[in-house]
């Protein structure tokens, strides 16, 4: 099901971009997705609809998913880092302030009660389409790939 959702992504992205290396990197995402959810989830995910459930239980240690997933999300920082360069203030600064953001979400996420409602898992969804998503997009436009010798 990995497979099928991974290849449904991509062909719909491009289907609307045209742009085979996205295409690549998003099919990627997804595999790579669930992949890493089948470590961190408990035994609650099924193969294909119906089937056995998998799941090795990282998210019963605490400290061990903060490990994994802290890891995880600065080595994507410096990925980024690593291949882009800021053009001016708002692509160093903003994209600064847009990681520590989500570093203190995370971390505040992790040693807060669960949510008590559905229109408190809601917001968090509106945040991030609101909020989240263009102010990536806004920093990401203040940046420009580094070249091969940068690198």
């Amino acid at each position: 099901m990995c497979i099928v959702w991974a290849s449904a992504f991509a062909l719909i992205y491009y289907w609307i971009a045209h742009y085979l290396p996205g295409t690549i990197a998003i099919w990627i995402g997804v595999v790579s997705h669930c992949i890493l959810d089948w470590v961190t989830h408990r035994p609650d995910m099924p193969l294909y609809p119906g089937g056995p459930r998998f799941g090795l239980g990282l998210w019963n240690s605490i400290a061990g998913t903060l490990v994994v997933e802290i890891l995880m999300f600065a080595t994507g920082v410096w990925l980024y880092v690593r291949s882009t360069r800021a053009r001016d203030r708002i692509g160093h600064y903003g994209f600064i302030a847009y990681v520590g953001l989500l570093m203190v979400a995370y971390i505040g996420d992790r040693f807060s009660d669960p949510p008590s409602s559905i229109p408190d898992i809601a917001w968090t969804g509106i945040i991030a389409i609101v909020i989240l998503i263009p102010w990536a997009w806004w920093f990401d436009h203040h940046r420009v790939l580094r070249t091969a010798r940068e690198v």
